[in-house]
């Protein structure tokens, strides 16, 4: 038997319970780990509301993101040897392969060993959130030096890594977040501007920061009305990624901008780079060098135990957060 965290029916955090549950030995191309901590992402929490990509199945486990040990592997994986230290990139279906509990069974393809200097907590914050970020800003966009990149809801753990990846190939991070409270964290993470969008002028800011020219790239997880400023701060030819729906107003579309800039824009997803080998690998290799040079670094906002699960996504969405939280087991 093991702790494994499920959920009976759709709500808020309250509905996620710790269940003694007997967890099925790995199947062809799966690894069985025993998991050591796991990281929180907002398409979580989604899943547990109901507002997801997917619909659970009751009862559902959940959760993406996982570090831990290797305890065996099912036919025909390769690779993968017990004792090894794994963490998951991300698992094909949250109500199948969910990570959150004392053991994990996923598939290999969305296992990779991670270099031996992160600890189970770093471990558990990376892959979910440089993916997305490498995603869209290097492999679909070919982020370069010099290149103005707006990042709205930037003190996310992908917020945080796009900002990283932005300053890796020399590019010029724009964080953008609602109040002041969390400009000087912000800066100090390194964004070259901050900008406070409650009380700053979006449009004309990075007008001025960019010279008249715009940003060639906003990489947006709200979607909501502020689109059309995002779209009107955009340079001629510019992309807007959206790669999240965390807005409750509905996304109006800037047609103005988008026809007479020639503006692009485009949803994006992590499982782009899934279902694509030779696109993932080249990603996991940009993310573990990074790493190993310590250009890019996970920030951890807050720990909980498992048993402190409910805790953990109230404070997921409480939005205080700069950063990842993770839940040791």
């Amino acid at each position: 038997m093991a702790r494994v965290v499920r959920f009976h029916r759709i709500g808020g955090p309250e509905v996620l319970q710790i269940d003694d549950v007997v967890v099925p030995p790995p199947l062809a191309g799966e690894v069985r780990s025993n998991v050591k901590a796991l990281g929180l992402n907002r398409a979580d929490a989604m899943f547990r509301s109901g507002q997801y990509l997917e619909q659970p199945t009751f009862p559902s486990r959940l959760g993406y993101e996982a570090a831990g040990t290797v305890e065996s592997v099912g036919r025909d994986v390769q690779g993968f040897t017990p004792g090894d230290a794994v963490s998951t990139i991300a698992v094909p279906s949250q109500g199948r392969y969910g990570v959150y509990g004392e053991i994990a069974v996923v598939p290999a393809t969305s296992l990779v060993k991670h270099p031996p200097f992160l600890s189970w907590t770093e471990a558990a914050a990376v892959w979910m959130a440089y993916l997305t970020a490498y995603g869209a800003l290097i492999d679909v966009s070919n982020l370069a030096s010099g290149d103005f990149i707006l990042i709205p809801a930037a003190s996310s753990s992908v917020g945080i890594a796009a900002i990283q990846v932005a300053r890796l190939v020399g590019a010029v991070p724009i964080a953008l977040t609602r109040t002041d409270s969390k400009r000087e964290a912000l800066s100090r993470l390194g964004a070259e501007f901050v900008m406070t969008t409650e009380n700053q002028d979006l449009v004309a800011e990075v007008m001025r920061i960019t010279k008249g020219q715009g940003a060639r790239i906003a990489f947006d997880p709200v979607g909501g009305p502020t689109i059309a400023s995002l779209t009107a701060a955009l340079a001629r030819g510019g992309t807007l990624f959206l790669y999240g729906a965390l807005g409750a107003e509905p996304t109006p579309l800037p047609h103005l901008d988008v026809f007479s800039k020639a503006l692009t824009i485009r949803g994006y997803l992590v499982f782009e780079l899934m279902f694509d080998p030779a696109r993932l690998e080249r990603a996991k290799q940009f993310v573990l060098e990074g790493l190993t040079s310590r250009q890019l670094k996970p920030v951890i906002a807050k720990t909980f135990a498992l048993s402190e699960i409910v805790e953990a996504h109230r404070y997921q969405e409480s939005n205080r957060q700069i950063g990842k939280i993770v839940v040791t087991v």
